[in-house]
Protein backbone atom coordinates (compact mmCIF):
# COMPACT_ATOMS: atom_id res chain seq x y z
CA UNK A 1 0.00 0.00 0.00
CA UNK A 2 1.15 3.37 -0.90
CA UNK A 3 2.45 6.45 1.74
CA UNK A 4 -1.12 8.20 -0.14
CA UNK A 5 -3.49 5.36 -0.14
CA UNK A 6 -3.00 4.59 3.71
CA UNK A 7 -3.09 8.16 4.19
CA UNK A 8 -6.40 8.03 2.65
CA UNK A 9 -7.54 4.85 4.72
CA UNK A 10 -6.20 6.89 8.02
CA UNK A 11 -8.55 9.67 6.65
CA UNK A 12 -11.58 7.63 5.95
CA UNK A 13 -11.46 6.15 9.19
CA UNK A 14 -10.96 8.59 11.85
CA UNK A 15 -14.42 10.29 9.81
CA UNK A 16 -16.13 6.70 9.95
CA UNK A 17 -15.36 6.71 13.95
CA UNK A 18 -16.64 10.18 14.23
CA UNK A 19 -13.22 11.18 16.08
CA UNK A 20 -10.57 14.14 14.38
CA UNK A 21 -8.17 13.59 11.81
CA UNK A 22 -5.50 14.63 13.90
CA UNK A 23 -6.21 11.88 16.87
CA UNK A 24 -3.54 10.10 15.79
CA UNK A 25 -0.94 12.72 16.42
CA UNK A 26 -2.72 14.03 19.46
CA UNK A 27 -2.73 11.27 21.79
CA UNK A 28 0.07 8.98 20.39
CA UNK A 29 3.28 10.21 20.40
CA UNK A 30 3.35 13.71 20.08
CA UNK A 31 6.57 14.44 20.71
CA UNK A 32 7.65 12.37 17.58
CA UNK A 33 6.16 15.19 15.89
CA UNK A 34 9.22 17.84 15.53
CA UNK A 35 6.46 20.89 15.23
CA UNK A 36 4.84 20.44 18.77
CA UNK A 37 6.20 22.42 21.61
CA UNK A 38 7.82 21.22 24.89
CA UNK A 39 7.46 22.11 27.83
CA UNK A 40 9.58 21.62 31.25
CA UNK A 41 8.58 21.02 34.74
CA UNK A 42 10.62 21.18 37.77
CA UNK A 43 10.92 22.07 41.51
CA UNK A 44 13.81 23.37 43.99
CA UNK A 45 16.12 20.23 44.00
CA UNK A 46 16.07 19.66 40.09
CA UNK A 47 19.98 20.63 38.37
CA UNK A 48 19.75 21.85 35.25
CA UNK A 49 21.13 24.74 33.20
CA UNK A 50 18.61 26.92 31.93
CA UNK A 51 20.63 28.59 29.17
CA UNK A 52 21.38 24.85 27.37
CA UNK A 53 17.73 24.17 28.19
CA UNK A 54 16.75 27.33 25.86
CA UNK A 55 19.11 26.04 22.52
CA UNK A 56 16.06 23.67 22.10
CA UNK A 57 13.97 25.33 19.83
CA UNK A 58 10.96 23.42 20.98
CA UNK A 59 11.25 24.16 24.12
CA UNK A 60 8.54 26.86 24.65
CA UNK A 61 8.19 27.57 28.56
CA UNK A 62 9.21 26.11 31.82
CA UNK A 63 6.92 25.55 35.30
CA UNK A 64 8.41 25.59 38.17
CA UNK A 65 7.25 24.45 41.71
CA UNK A 66 6.03 27.10 43.78
CA UNK A 67 4.05 26.78 47.20
CA UNK A 68 3.90 23.43 49.06
CA UNK A 69 0.92 23.34 51.22
CA UNK A 70 0.23 26.11 54.04
CA UNK A 71 2.38 28.66 54.48
CA UNK A 72 5.31 28.49 57.01
CA UNK A 73 5.10 29.42 60.54
CA UNK A 74 7.47 32.32 60.91
CA UNK A 75 6.91 32.68 64.39
CA UNK A 76 8.85 29.99 65.11
CA UNK A 77 10.40 31.28 68.77
CA UNK A 78 6.92 31.22 70.21
CA UNK A 79 7.24 27.45 69.86
CA UNK A 80 7.98 26.18 73.79
CA UNK A 81 9.88 22.72 72.13
CA UNK A 82 12.66 23.32 71.49
CA UNK A 83 12.66 20.10 69.11
CA UNK A 84 9.54 21.55 67.45
CA UNK A 85 11.00 25.60 67.52
CA UNK A 86 14.37 24.12 65.70
CA UNK A 87 12.33 22.16 63.12
CA UNK A 88 10.07 25.30 62.45
CA UNK A 89 13.30 27.04 61.69
CA UNK A 90 14.31 24.79 59.48
CA UNK A 91 11.08 24.79 57.30
CA UNK A 92 11.14 28.27 57.11
CA UNK A 93 14.95 28.39 55.75
CA UNK A 94 13.70 25.99 53.14
CA UNK A 95 10.68 28.13 52.22
CA UNK A 96 13.30 31.09 52.22
CA UNK A 97 15.54 29.48 50.15
CA UNK A 98 13.85 28.10 47.93
CA UNK A 99 11.52 31.14 46.96
CA UNK A 100 14.85 32.81 46.29
CA UNK A 101 16.06 30.06 43.62
CA UNK A 102 12.15 30.54 42.38
CA UNK A 103 12.68 34.18 41.52
CA UNK A 104 15.85 33.73 40.41
CA UNK A 105 15.45 31.01 37.84
CA UNK A 106 12.20 32.74 36.75
CA UNK A 107 14.17 36.00 36.08
CA UNK A 108 16.28 34.09 33.81
CA UNK A 109 14.01 31.87 32.00
CA UNK A 110 11.97 35.15 30.66
CA UNK A 111 15.07 36.72 30.12
CA UNK A 112 15.99 33.77 27.43
CA UNK A 113 12.51 34.09 25.83
CA UNK A 114 10.74 31.20 27.64
CA UNK A 115 7.39 31.31 28.42
CA UNK A 116 6.92 30.94 32.59
CA UNK A 117 4.38 29.16 35.47
CA UNK A 118 4.15 28.36 38.58
CA UNK A 119 2.41 25.17 40.53
CA UNK A 120 0.65 24.72 44.02
CA UNK A 121 0.94 21.51 45.18
CA UNK A 122 -1.95 21.35 47.07
CA UNK A 123 -2.21 19.63 50.72
CA UNK A 124 -4.75 18.76 53.23
CA UNK A 125 -5.98 22.33 54.88
CA UNK A 126 -7.91 25.78 54.32
CA UNK A 127 -7.38 26.03 50.29
CA UNK A 128 -8.31 29.70 50.36
CA UNK A 129 -5.15 29.94 52.72
CA UNK A 130 -3.28 27.71 49.90
CA UNK A 131 -4.29 29.95 47.35
CA UNK A 132 -3.27 33.24 48.84
CA UNK A 133 -0.22 30.98 49.69
CA UNK A 134 0.25 30.20 46.45
CA UNK A 135 -0.23 33.66 45.24
CA UNK A 136 2.11 35.66 47.43
CA UNK A 137 4.88 33.13 46.91
CA UNK A 138 4.92 33.58 43.34
CA UNK A 139 3.60 36.69 42.73
CA UNK A 140 2.79 35.88 39.25
CA UNK A 141 2.55 38.42 36.48
CA UNK A 142 -0.43 38.00 33.94
CA UNK A 143 1.61 36.30 31.62
CA UNK A 144 2.64 33.43 33.89
CA UNK A 145 1.16 30.65 34.12
CA UNK A 146 -1.00 29.04 37.57
CA UNK A 147 -1.61 25.37 38.40
CA UNK A 148 -2.90 23.36 41.01
CA UNK A 149 -1.23 20.02 41.47
CA UNK A 150 -3.20 17.35 43.07
CA UNK A 151 -1.25 14.41 42.49
CA UNK A 152 -4.58 11.58 44.04
CA UNK A 153 -7.56 11.74 45.10
CA UNK A 154 -6.66 11.00 48.51
CA UNK A 155 -8.05 13.86 50.51
CA UNK A 156 -5.90 12.24 53.63
CA UNK A 157 -2.57 13.09 51.76
CA UNK A 158 -3.56 15.70 49.09
CA UNK A 159 -6.00 18.68 48.87
CA UNK A 160 -9.65 17.26 48.56
CA UNK A 161 -11.30 17.59 44.99
CA UNK A 162 -13.89 20.39 46.70
CA UNK A 163 -11.44 21.74 48.44
CA UNK A 164 -9.60 22.39 45.11
CA UNK A 165 -12.29 23.62 43.58
CA UNK A 166 -12.63 26.95 46.10
CA UNK A 167 -8.63 26.91 45.47
CA UNK A 168 -9.70 27.85 41.48
CA UNK A 169 -12.07 29.98 42.56
CA UNK A 170 -10.06 32.32 45.20
CA UNK A 171 -7.13 32.13 42.29
CA UNK A 172 -9.74 33.79 40.22
CA UNK A 173 -11.09 36.24 42.69
CA UNK A 174 -7.48 37.45 43.06
CA UNK A 175 -6.16 37.22 39.58
CA UNK A 176 -8.78 37.32 37.19
CA UNK A 177 -7.93 33.89 35.76
CA UNK A 178 -8.14 30.26 36.73
CA UNK A 179 -5.59 27.79 36.71
CA UNK A 180 -4.18 24.83 35.16
CA UNK A 181 -5.28 21.29 36.97
CA UNK A 182 -2.24 18.89 36.91
CA UNK A 183 -3.36 15.58 37.70
CA UNK A 184 -3.09 11.80 37.01
CA UNK A 185 -4.91 9.27 34.48
CA UNK A 186 -7.73 7.89 37.24
CA UNK A 187 -7.82 11.31 38.96
CA UNK A 188 -8.71 13.11 35.84
CA UNK A 189 -11.17 10.00 34.97
CA UNK A 190 -13.21 10.32 38.54
CA UNK A 191 -13.69 14.10 37.59
CA UNK A 192 -14.72 13.72 34.04
CA UNK A 193 -17.07 11.24 35.38
CA UNK A 194 -18.32 13.91 38.11
CA UNK A 195 -18.24 16.37 36.37
CA UNK A 196 -22.23 17.96 37.60
CA UNK A 197 -21.05 17.59 41.03
CA UNK A 198 -17.26 19.41 39.99
CA UNK A 199 -18.49 22.01 37.93
CA UNK A 200 -15.27 24.21 37.95
CA UNK A 201 -12.74 21.70 38.30
CA UNK A 202 -13.85 19.59 35.71
CA UNK A 203 -13.87 22.35 33.18
CA UNK A 204 -9.98 23.58 33.91
CA UNK A 205 -8.07 23.47 31.24
CA UNK A 206 -6.04 20.01 31.76
CA UNK A 207 -2.46 19.29 32.42
CA UNK A 208 -2.57 15.16 31.78
CA UNK A 209 0.23 13.31 33.92
CA UNK A 210 0.38 9.78 31.99
CA UNK A 211 3.70 7.89 31.16
CA UNK A 212 2.48 6.03 27.88
CA UNK A 213 2.85 6.24 24.12
CA UNK A 214 -1.01 5.99 23.65
CA UNK A 215 -3.25 7.48 26.15
CA UNK A 216 -6.33 7.25 23.35
CA UNK A 217 -7.85 3.97 24.97
CA UNK A 218 -7.84 5.98 28.84
CA UNK A 219 -8.00 10.15 28.15
CA UNK A 220 -10.91 10.51 30.91
CA UNK A 221 -12.92 12.89 28.31
CA UNK A 222 -16.02 14.52 29.77
CA UNK A 223 -15.54 18.14 29.41
CA UNK A 224 -11.87 18.02 28.21
CA UNK A 225 -11.97 16.90 24.58
CA UNK A 226 -8.11 17.39 24.72
CA UNK A 227 -5.05 18.18 27.01
CA UNK A 228 -3.19 21.56 27.50
CA UNK A 229 -0.27 19.38 28.69
CA UNK A 230 1.10 16.21 28.94
CA UNK A 231 3.47 15.10 31.11
CA UNK A 232 4.93 12.23 29.62
CA UNK A 233 8.43 11.91 31.10
CA UNK A 234 9.67 11.58 34.45
CA UNK A 235 12.13 9.33 36.02
CA UNK A 236 9.56 6.82 35.64
CA UNK A 237 9.89 6.23 32.16
CA UNK A 238 13.16 8.35 31.47
CA UNK A 239 16.66 6.18 32.52
CA UNK A 240 20.21 6.81 31.32
CA UNK A 241 19.91 4.35 28.69
CA UNK A 242 17.16 5.14 27.12
CA UNK A 243 14.30 8.12 27.56
CA UNK A 244 11.35 9.38 25.42
CA UNK A 245 12.82 13.16 25.14
CA UNK A 246 15.71 14.58 26.98
CA UNK A 247 15.55 18.34 26.41
CA UNK A 248 19.96 19.51 26.48
CA UNK A 249 20.71 21.03 29.86
CA UNK A 250 18.88 18.63 31.77
CA UNK A 251 19.10 14.86 33.49
CA UNK A 252 16.55 12.59 33.44
CA UNK A 253 14.41 13.95 36.75
CA UNK A 254 13.27 16.58 34.58
CA UNK A 255 9.44 16.09 33.40
CA UNK A 256 8.63 16.63 30.39
CA UNK A 257 5.40 18.01 28.58
CA UNK A 258 4.14 18.02 25.32
CA UNK A 259 1.94 20.47 23.96
CA UNK A 260 -0.74 19.82 20.85
CA UNK A 261 0.16 23.07 19.34
CA UNK A 262 3.78 24.78 18.09
CA UNK A 263 5.56 26.79 19.98
CA UNK A 264 4.28 29.66 18.08
CA UNK A 265 0.90 28.65 18.81
CA UNK A 266 1.71 27.87 22.33
CA UNK A 267 3.00 31.03 23.16
CA UNK A 268 0.16 33.17 21.83
CA UNK A 269 -1.93 30.98 23.84
CA UNK A 270 -0.28 31.16 27.17
CA UNK A 271 -0.89 31.32 29.63
CA UNK A 272 -4.40 29.18 29.36
CA UNK A 273 -6.51 31.64 31.89
CA UNK A 274 -10.13 30.14 31.11
CA UNK A 275 -12.45 27.27 31.48
CA UNK A 276 -12.96 24.65 28.65
CA UNK A 277 -16.51 24.37 27.27
CA UNK A 278 -19.20 22.54 29.31
CA UNK A 279 -19.96 19.20 27.65
CA UNK A 280 -23.47 17.74 29.64
CA UNK A 281 -23.50 13.79 30.54
CA UNK A 282 -25.36 11.77 27.84
CA UNK A 283 -27.96 10.58 30.06
CA UNK A 284 -28.73 14.11 31.34
CA UNK A 285 -32.32 14.65 31.20
CA UNK A 286 -33.45 17.15 29.31
CA UNK A 287 -36.59 19.15 29.33
CA UNK A 288 -37.96 16.93 26.11
CA UNK A 289 -37.18 14.21 28.38
CA UNK A 290 -40.26 15.37 30.85
CA UNK A 291 -43.61 13.27 30.32
CA UNK A 292 -46.42 15.60 27.96
CA UNK A 293 -49.23 16.98 30.75
CA UNK A 294 -52.50 14.75 30.39
CA UNK A 295 -55.74 16.21 30.68
CA UNK A 296 -57.84 15.15 34.58
CA UNK A 297 -59.98 12.46 32.90
CA UNK A 298 -63.75 12.70 33.94
CA UNK A 299 -65.63 9.49 34.64
CA UNK A 300 -69.49 9.23 34.65
CA UNK A 301 -71.34 7.08 37.18
CA UNK A 302 -74.97 6.21 37.31
CA UNK A 303 -74.75 6.42 41.19
CA UNK A 304 -76.18 9.53 43.11
CA UNK A 305 -73.42 11.46 44.85
CA UNK A 306 -73.88 11.10 48.78
CA UNK A 307 -74.06 14.28 50.53
CA UNK A 308 -71.15 15.09 52.61
CA UNK A 309 -71.36 13.57 55.93
CA UNK A 310 -70.70 16.22 58.92
CA UNK A 311 -68.98 15.23 61.90
CA UNK A 312 -71.41 14.37 64.91
CA UNK A 313 -70.83 17.80 67.38
CA UNK A 314 -71.68 17.49 70.84
CA UNK A 315 -74.36 20.14 71.92
CA UNK A 316 -74.09 19.41 75.81
CA UNK A 317 -71.57 20.96 78.07
CA UNK A 318 -70.97 19.88 82.10
CA UNK A 319 -70.93 22.91 84.41
CA UNK A 320 -70.86 23.68 87.95
CA UNK A 321 -73.49 25.84 89.11
CA UNK A 322 -75.44 26.69 92.76
CA UNK A 323 -78.59 25.56 93.29
CA UNK A 324 -81.56 27.42 94.68
CA UNK A 325 -82.41 28.30 97.92
CA UNK A 326 -79.27 25.82 98.99
CA UNK A 327 -76.43 27.71 97.51
CA UNK A 328 -74.69 24.83 96.89
CA UNK A 329 -72.46 23.99 93.81
CA UNK A 330 -73.23 21.25 91.92
CA UNK A 331 -72.61 19.40 88.64
CA UNK A 332 -75.38 20.10 85.99
CA UNK A 333 -75.13 19.09 82.23
CA UNK A 334 -76.68 21.66 80.07
CA UNK A 335 -77.39 22.18 76.75
CA UNK A 336 -75.03 25.06 74.99
CA UNK A 337 -78.46 27.36 74.85
CA UNK A 338 -79.10 27.00 78.34
CA UNK A 339 -75.63 27.58 79.64
CA UNK A 340 -75.41 30.63 77.33
CA UNK A 341 -79.10 31.74 78.83
CA UNK A 342 -77.78 31.10 82.24
CA UNK A 343 -74.82 33.45 82.03
CA UNK A 344 -76.37 36.04 80.28
CA UNK A 345 -79.03 35.89 83.36
CA UNK A 346 -76.10 35.61 85.78
CA UNK A 347 -74.30 38.99 84.61
CA UNK A 348 -77.55 40.98 83.93
CA UNK A 349 -78.07 40.24 88.28
CA UNK A 350 -74.47 40.97 89.31
CA UNK A 351 -74.52 44.75 87.19
CA UNK A 352 -78.08 45.41 88.66
CA UNK A 353 -76.81 44.50 92.27
CA UNK A 354 -73.35 46.68 91.59
CA UNK A 355 -75.17 49.86 90.69
CA UNK A 356 -76.85 49.74 93.76
CA UNK A 357 -74.09 49.08 96.14
CA UNK A 358 -70.85 50.22 97.18
CA UNK A 359 -68.31 48.83 94.54
CA UNK A 360 -66.03 47.71 96.75
CA UNK A 361 -67.86 46.31 99.56
CA UNK A 362 -70.78 42.85 99.74
CA UNK A 363 -73.46 43.73 102.03
CA UNK A 364 -75.74 40.75 103.61
CA UNK A 365 -78.59 42.64 101.86
CA UNK A 366 -76.85 41.84 98.68
CA UNK A 367 -76.76 38.34 99.16
CA UNK A 368 -80.54 37.96 100.10
CA UNK A 369 -81.34 39.74 97.24
CA UNK A 370 -79.65 37.45 94.90
CA UNK A 371 -80.95 34.01 96.83
CA UNK A 372 -77.18 33.53 97.50
CA UNK A 373 -76.05 31.73 100.66
CA UNK A 374 -73.89 33.84 103.06
CA UNK A 375 -70.75 31.35 102.79
CA UNK A 376 -70.18 31.91 99.25
CA UNK A 377 -69.84 35.69 98.68
CA UNK A 378 -66.49 35.08 97.10
CA UNK A 379 -68.45 33.30 94.37
CA UNK A 380 -70.20 36.69 93.48
CA UNK A 381 -66.87 38.31 92.34
CA UNK A 382 -66.92 35.73 89.44
CA UNK A 383 -70.86 35.51 88.12
CA UNK A 384 -69.41 34.52 84.58
CA UNK A 385 -68.37 30.55 86.27
CA UNK A 386 -70.79 30.02 88.67
CA UNK A 387 -74.00 30.98 87.06
CA UNK A 388 -77.50 31.43 88.62
CA UNK A 389 -80.50 29.28 87.81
Amino acid sequence: MTIRVRAFAMFVAALMSGGPVHAESEFRSPWANKERAIILDGYEHNSFNLMEIAKDPRVAAFIHKGSDGMPANYHCNRIVDAMQQELCKRIWRNYSVSRELYQTRRQLAKALGLKWGAYHLGRPGNPIEQANHFIDYTDPADDELMAIDIEDNDPDKFMSLQDAQIFAEHIKFRTGRYPVLYTNGITARYIADHRLELPILSRLPLWYARYQSDIAPHFPKGNWQDYVLWQFTSQNNCSERRCPYRPPGTSRDIDVNIADMTVTELKRTWPFGGLVDAIPPDNLPTPRDKPPYQQPVLVASTEPLLPPVKPAVDSTITASVLEQPTGQLRARTLTIDALSLALSQSVSRQLDHFYETLPFGITTACLKKTNMAADAPDRIRYPALTPFL
